[in-house]
């Protein structure tokens, strides 16, 4: 291990490693991570069932810095939303959302999305750079030192897309789900994804038993390209064949995500057109009444979402309306942009930066 290797970035079995190479027992191992995971103390220091020079060794060997919660703000229904800064700078915004006693933390797994949904400010903030598994872990851990009190339930939904940095992803639900480590069960996971279809055939094929959540938003090829650009590498067709072969693998149904938007997506017809798209898919359906007006896309009125909610239970769907959570303080789904308020003098400068399209995105039609 480098000296500047994060402590967060280090497994289970990372740690046995490191103390039996100090001839320590292997023990240590679990020590050491429930200092970490399950009391969240991040100081060597304070770890007190370790010696002075064992201390020291950790100190030295391993960088335990953790992300700086930079802002906090807290919407009126309960839901906190935070600015983290993670070691070299990169930040990005995590929400916790309460609902009764329970608390789900959304993290984040990018820096920034190199997606670029039309509608989703965090893609309209471009994309810095991946997570790591560590990072995506400690932003678990810190928002559990900040509400000082355990978290039950996490999805990766926040910042970017899960699929796109798969091997961290993967890496930092293991981390969670270690008995020795957090020891969150499996089944309090949730990774959401654009449509990114290796992505979810990993996931299949991982054996973890992570929960999937798809956005969806259209149910033909023509506009889900404008809606969801990856799309245009992913087909309709193609998704939905990873799904069917997810829940083979699993036996776990797929949560269908669905944002409406005004006379866009919205009508009777585009319900019955994700009806027959999800024939035979063990789907529930949860309908997103969309965050105010962004780039032209409007909020369905509450009339059109109730008629195509009839419509999708009336296929035999369970279908339900997404309760809207954080979003006088931007918390909601495709709100998380991980920046300050922004400065007037790069506002200029902004306009006229591109995304950074990922290596397998084929471009728009047209």
């Amino acid at each position: 291990m480098t000296a500047n290797k994060s402590a967060f970035d280090v497994n289970y079995d990372g740690w046995v490693e490191f103390f039996t190479g100090l001839g320590q027992p292997s023990y240590r191992a679990g020590q050491v991570c429930a200092w970490l995971w399950k009391r969240r103390v991040f100081d060597p220091e304070s770890m007190t069932d370790f010696g002075k020079e064992l201390r020291a060794a950790l100190a030295a060997s391993l960088d335990f810095s953790f992300p700086e919660i930079t802002r906090s703000e807290r919407a009126k229904d309960g839901t906190r939303k935070f600015l983290l800064v993670m070691r070299d700078g990169a930040r990005v915004e995590t929400a916790l959302i309460k609902q009764g006693d329970r608390l789900t933390a959304c993290l984040s797994t990018q820096s920034g999305c190199p997606i670029g949904c039309p509608f989703c400010a965090t893609g309209a903030s471009g994309f810095d750079r991946n997570l790591t598994a560590g990072e995506i872990a400690s932003e678990f851990a810190v928002m559990e030192e900040s509400a000082g009190r355990d978290i039950q339930n996490i999805v990766l939904m926040g910042m970017g897309e899960p699929f796109l940095n798969t091997e961290a992803v993967l890496d930092a639900v293991r981390t969670l789900n270690h008995p020795k480590m957090r020891g969150l069960g499996i089944r309090h996971f949730t990774i959401s994804t654009a449509g990114i279809v290796p992505g979810i055939q990993a996931l299949a094929a991982s054996g973890l038993g992570v929960r999937l959540a798809v956005s969806l938003h259209a149910a033909d090829d023509d506009l889900r390209d404008e809606l969801v650009p990856c799309n245009t590498s992913y087909p309709v067709r193609d998704l939905v064949a990873a799904m069917k072969d997810y829940q083979e693998k699993t036996g776990d149904r797929v949560t269908v995500e669905y944002a409406l938007f005004k006379k866009k997506n919205d009508t009777l017809e585009h319900a019955r057109q994700l009806v027959r798209l999800l024939h035979g898919v063990h789907a529930y359906i949860n309908l997103i009444p969309a965050n105010g007006d962004v780039n032209g896309y409007e909020r369905s009125t509450p009339e059109d979402i109730l008629r195509f909610q009839s419509v999708l239970k009336s296929a035999g769907f369970e279908a339900e309306i997404r309760a809207e959570r954080g979003a006088d303080i931007s918390a909601a789904c495709g709100q998380l942009k991980g920046k300050e308020p922004p400065d007037p003098a790069k506002a200029k400068e902004k306009r006229h930066e591109t995304r950074r399209p990922h290596k397998n995105e084929r471009r728009p039609h047209g």
